[in-house]
C-alpha cells in the first residue's frame, strides 16, 4: 500500500493510506452491509508515537487493511499508543478493544457512552431493546416484524458483547496532549449518541468530526441503547456549538475529507428546519404518529418511499421522525399524548 495525498482524486472510501496534513494520515477501512462502505480511520504521529481518531469495525479484512496502511507511514499495529474514539458505534470502537487485547494500547471514550456501553456489553440485554420499544410508541408494527424478518427474531439474547469492554479512560471536554507537540480539544457534542464527541486541532486546522457533521448525509439521531428524551434538540444544540467555533477542514468518520465544517453545519440545520416543518405539515393534514408520517415523507435524497427502504433504515426514518416530532411538542408547535400505548401528535 502506497501513500497518497488526500486531493479527492480518488473515491474517498478507495482502500489505501492518503495524506491529509503534515503528521495526519486517513485510512478508509470497509463497513460490509452497510450503504457507508467505510469508515475513515485518522492516523496522527510525529514519528515516534502514534495516535488514532476511531478504530474501525473488528473485522479481519479492516485489521489487514488498517495494518498495511500503518505500514506505509512506517508504523505496526503495535505502536498505536493511544485510540480516541468519537463514539460507541462498534464501527468506530470494537476494533480498538480487539487491539489492545493483543498490544495493550489505551482507549479513551467520552463519557456520555458510559450507560449504552454497558447496555452493549450485557448479554442478558435483548439486541435493539430501545429502538423496538420507540417502534411500538410510533405505532410501527409493520416495522417490527420486518425487523424480526430480517434478523430472524429480535426477542434473543445478546451474543456479541465480547467486544464492549469499558475504555481505559472516560473523555471529557477540554484540552489534552496527544503527542509532545500536538494538543487537541476534546469537545462533546451529543445527539448522534449521548456520549460523542469531536477532536479539534487549532494548530493544523482541523476537526476529526466522527458522525456529527458528515459531509454527504445526516447522521442518525439518538440510534444508541439508552433513550434520551429530546436527542434531535441535542443534535442541533451540538451543531450550533460547533458553529459557534472558528471554522475548520472537516475530517469526518464517513466521506471525504472536506474544506468547511460551517459549510456543512449550515446545511445540516436548514436541512433539519425544513424537516421540522414538513413533518408538522403532515401532522396538520392528518397523520397522527410517528409512523403514519413517516409514511407521508421523502427519504434518503432519491425521495423514496418509507417501504421501498430496507426493515432496518425503516427504524431509522420511523425513530427520526419521531424525535423530530417530540422537538415540535417541546417547542409548543405540536401537543402529544399517549394513546393505548402509543404516542399521538395533533396540532395545539
Amino acid at each position: 500500500m502506497e501513500l497518497t495525498p488526500d486531493d479527492g482524486s480518488q473515491h474517498w472510501a478507495e482502500p489505501g493510506v492518503y495524506a491529509v496534513s503534515p503528521g495526519v494520515y486517513r485510512i478508509p477501512l470497509p463497513l460490509p452491509n452497510d450503504a457507508l462502505k467505510a469508515i475513515n480511520v485518522y492516523a496522527v504521529t510525529d514519528g515516534s508515537r502514534l495516535v488514532l481518531v476511531d478504530s474501525g469495525w473488528a473485522l479481519v479484512e479492516a485489521r489487514e487493511l488498517l495494518g498495511a496502511g500503518l505500514k506505509a507511514i512506517g508504523a505496526e499495529l503495535g505502536d498505536v499508543a493511544e485510540f480516541l474514539i468519537t463514539h460507541v458505534h462498534r464501527d468506530h470502537y470494537t476494533q480498538a478493544v480487539a487491539l489492545r487485547r493483543e498490544f495493550g494500547g489505551r482507549v479513551a471514550l467520552g463519557e456520555g457512552e458510559r450507560e449504552s456501553l454497558k447496555i452493549s456489553g450485557d448479554p442478558s440485554t435483548m439486541p435493539m431493546n430501545t429502538q423496538i420499544r420507540l417502534l411500538s410508541q410510533a405505532g410501527a408494527a409493520p416495522v417490527i416484524e420486518a425487523l424480526a424478518e430480517m434478523f430472524g427474531g429480535y426477542k434473543r439474547p445478546r451474543t456479541d458483547t465480547d467486544l464492549w469492554e469499558e475504555p481505559d479512560e472516560w473523555l471529557t471536554p477540554g484540552r489534552r496532549t496527544v503527542l509532545p507537540d500536538r494538543e487537541l480539544d476534546v469537545v462533546h457534542t451529543p445527539g448522534h449518541t449521548a456520549g460523542h464527541m469531536v477532536f479539534v486541532d487549532d494548530a493544523a486546522n482541523l476537526m476529526f468530526t466522527g458522525d456529527h457533521v458528515l459531509p454527504h448525509i445526516t447522521p442518525s439521531i439518538g440510534f444508541q441503547p439508552v433513550h434520551t428524551a429530546l436527542p434531535l434538540k441535542e443534535f442541533l444544540d451540538s451543531l450550533r456549538l460547533v458553529r459557534g467555533l472558528p471554522d475548520r477542514r472537516m475530517l469526518p468518520a464517513h466521506g471525504p475529507v472536506t474544506p468547511s465544517v460551517h459549510a456543512r453545519v449550515d446545511e445540516l440545520l436548514a436541512h433539519h428546519d425544513d424537516r421540522l416543518a414538513e413533518m408538522g405539515s403532515r401532522v396538520a393534514d392528518g397523520a397522527s404518529t410517528a409512523y403514519e408520517v413517516a409514511l407521508r415523507l421523502g427519504w434518503t435524497r432519491r425521495q423514496r418511499e418509507l417501504g421501498e427502504l430496507d426493515a432496518f433504515n425503516q427504524c431509522l426514518a420511523v425513530n427520526e421522525t419521531g424525535a423530530h416530532l417530540e422537538l415540535l411538542a417541546f417547542r409548543g408547535e405540536l401537543t402529544a399524548s399517549d394513546v393505548d400505548g402509543v404516542r399521538r401528535y395533533r396540532l395545539p
